[in-house]
Formats: structure tokens, C-alpha cells, sequence
């Protein structure tokens, strides 16, 4: 049987939600244990607390999949009279590592937006504001017909040329390379002391910025000449599919009043909030932002007939109401959880051998009843 490592399930993750993808500000990838580790088990949850640690470590859990990173700002010190710090100790002295998937699975297909749009029963959903810049970049690269299938398919391989939902996407059209041999050269064709001319095809694909590396080294590795020449250029197009947040249809209009009562009950929120400006209104078009989206209810398109997020402070309530925009704001915890068990699903899938769990916690915010019920 093939050990699973560390470094596999965050490769994995990578491959999901790719770090680039993240706020700069953000702290995602591995913040403890080592890559080389071997996995006996996977714990998934929102937040790393002493509570979920506790869980994984009754589990025979040795790495914890955590959508919330444990270490938000460097330390100045690592005092064991300060939870967090504590915390952390403690987690690499069990020998817990702790892997965080936080903005870049926010923008991700299939991350926290897209479960959350199917929880509430969301169709035909796309991104709410669809992510551009420097999240893939183009590479080009010049190299003779004979190798052109080679470096094609070790780029590929390395993750480049993904369009959707397809792969090994590529582009190549032929050309004339020319080259002149220094004294010290070995050069795979050519002479020395004259310019060379040497049929060659341009190849270029599209690369995740996240993959540029592994994508160059392989590239690298298989062209024949002493120095490849190759191009990097950033791109300011969209990812189909990554963005963030979600927007889609309901399969039938409903009233205000009563998609925000089924809001909760589908995300186990009793205590959600509600901006109803028309109890009455009908809701077809739906916005959602998991987490803390209560900041974007003025960026909401016109369009959309009521938004679900979390975290709405009460001007943003306020901007709502005068846009006559039905909001629920169902809290950060509850709009982030549906995720769970698609990270735990992925991860099962791709490791079948492991055991995979996810740690029940309960919403900082939950009373009594509600906690009872969370857990």
C-alpha cells in the first residue's frame, strides 16, 4: 500500500483552490508539520480550536484540513500562557499538522460559494464577481517538431493547459529559431562559428500562476537544447468558474418571507437574520457570499432579488433596505459549512485508503439549542 504523505492531500488541495488564488493578506498551504509526514487519518473543519483538536486526536487524526488558518499573524512569542500560541505548540509537539484552504477555496469551483448555492437550491449558478489579474499566466516556449510532443505532454502534466473541463490544451505554429554557439556551447544541433537556423515550433499554453513552477521545471526537463528559451506572460483574463461568491436562479419564485424561513432551515440557522423590505416580494435571482459578505450588499448586481451572506453590519442592513434587496444573514459559521463534507468527500476520493472525518464545532454565536443541535 502507498503511504499517503502530508505534502499528497495538500497537493491535492493546491490543485482544488491553487494558493495564488488567495487574498494577499491571507495565510493558506501547511503552517504545521512537515510535508513528509505520513497520514494515519484527516480531520476537516471551519476553524482549528482546541475543542476540534481535541476531536482529531480521539480519531487517530494527524492532519487537520482547516478552511480557517490557526495562524493568522506571525508571533512574537510562543508563551504558553496565550490560547493561540498554546495551541499551536501543542498541535506540532502531537505531531498535528494543519493544512488552510481560506480565500483562495472561497473563489474556487466547487469551494465554499458553490456548496452554499447548492445548499440553498440554487441553479445555472455562476461567479458573483468573477475573479481577473495575475491568476494564470501564458507560456511560451520554442522547440524542434521532433520534442514538440514530449514538452507538451510534460507541461500538461504539470498542470498546465486547463480550460474548463478540458486538459492539454495548447497552442503551436511553425517557425525558424537562429542561434550562434559560444566557444564553451554544446549544442544540440548546429555548428559552431556560424549562426544556425533551426525549424522550430512556438508552443504556448495557459498555466495557473500557482503551477508556473512545476510547469517550467518540466518544460526543463525534457527540451533537448543546452538553453531553452521561454516567455512568461501575465494575463488579466477570467478563470471560468473562479470568483467570488455565487449567483443563480431558485427553480421557482418564492416570497421573501418564505425563502428566508427555508434559508434557515437549510443552513441550521434559527437564529439568521432578515432584511425583508417587501415580506411579500418574489425571489427567483439569488446572491450568495459565504463568510463575511455583509460588505458587498452595495456591489450586489440590480438584478439579484435577495442575497445570503453573513456577518451584515447594520448600514449594510441599511443599504439593503433603500435597495429594496431581501438579505439573510445566516452568520459567518453557518454559510461556510456546507463546504465540509465536499473537502472530506475530495479528499476521500483521491485517498481512498484514508479515513476522513469531519470534526463537528459548534458557531461561537449558537445558544444552547442550537449548539446541541450543531454538534
Amino acid at each position: 500500500m502507498t503511504t499517503v504523505r502530508v505534502r499528497d492531500v495538500c497537493d491535492m488541495m493546491d490543485a482544488w483552490a491553487p494558493p495564488a488564488w488567495a487574498e494577499s493578506w491571507d495565510r493558506v498551504g501547511l503552517q504545521i508539520g512537515r510535508p513528509d509526514q505520513p497520514v494515519s487519518g484527516v480531520g476537516v473543519c471551519l476553524s482549528v480550536t482546541e475543542e476540534t483538536a481535541r476531536r482529531a486526536q480521539g480519531q487517530e487524526i494527524n492532519l487537520i484540513v482547516a478552511h480557517h488558518p490557526v495562524i493568522w499573524t506571525p508571533f512574537r512569542a510562543l508563551r504558553m500562557d496565550e490560547p493561540q500560541a498554546r495551541l499551536c505548540v501543542e498541535l506540532a509537539a502531537d505531531g498535528m499538522a494543519v493544512f488552510a484552504a481560506h480565500t483562495n477555496l472561497d473563489v474556487a469551483p466547487g469551494g465554499v460559494n458553490a456548496q452554499l448555492a447548492l445548499r440553498i437550491g440554487l441553479e445555472k449558478t455562476e461567479p458573483l464577481f468573477p475573479a481577473a489579474g495575475a491568476l494564470q499566466v501564458k507560456l511560451v516556449t520554442f522547440v524542434p517538431e521532433s520534442h514538440l510532443e514530449a514538452v507538451r505532454g510534460a507541461v500538461c502534466d504539470a498542470g498546465a493547459g486547463v480550460i474548463g473541463d478540458y486538459t492539454h490544451c495548447s497552442f503551436s505554429a511553425p517557425g525558424t529559431g537562429t542561434f550562434l554557439p559560444g566557444d564553451n556551447a554544446s549544442p544540440w544541433s548546429g555548428a559552431h562559428g556560424r549562426v544556425n537556423e533551426e525549424p522550430e515550433r512556438r508552443f504556448e499554453v495557459l498555466v495557473p500562476k500557482a503551477r508556473l513552477g512545476r510547469a517550467v521545471a518540466a518544460l526543463l526537463s525534457v527540451h533537448p537544447y543546452e538553453e531553452p528559451a521561454y516567455d512568461v506572460f501575465p494575463l488579466d483574463n477570467t478563470i471560468p468558474g473562479v470568483g467570488l461568491g455565487r449567483v443563480g436562479s431558485l427553480p421557482a419564485p418564492e416570497e421573501a418571507r418564505v425563502f428566508a424561513e427555508r434559508v434557515r432551515r437549510a443552513l441550521v440557522a434559527p437564529g439568521a437574520r432578515a432584511v425583508l423590505p417587501d415580506p411579500e416580494a418574489p425571489v427567483r435571482r439569488v446572491a450568495v457570499l459565504g463568510g463575511s459578505g455583509g460588505g458587498e450588499t452595495g456591489r450586489i448586481p440590480a438584478d439579484v432579488d435577495a442575497y445570503v451572506t453573513g456577518d451584515m453590519r447594520y448600514h449594510d442592513a441599511l443599504t439593503a433596505r433603500e435597495r429594496l434587496l431581501t438579505v439573510v444573514d445566516a452568520g459567518h459559521h453557518a454559510t461556510e459549512t456546507p463546504v465540509l463534507p465536499e473537502i472530506a468527500r475530495r479528499i476521500a476520493k483521491a485517498f481512498p485508503a484514508l479515513s476522513v472525518a469531519v470534526l463537528p464545532e459548534q458557531d461561537p454565536f449558537a445558544d444552547e439549542a442550537e449548539a446541541a443541535a450543531q454538534v
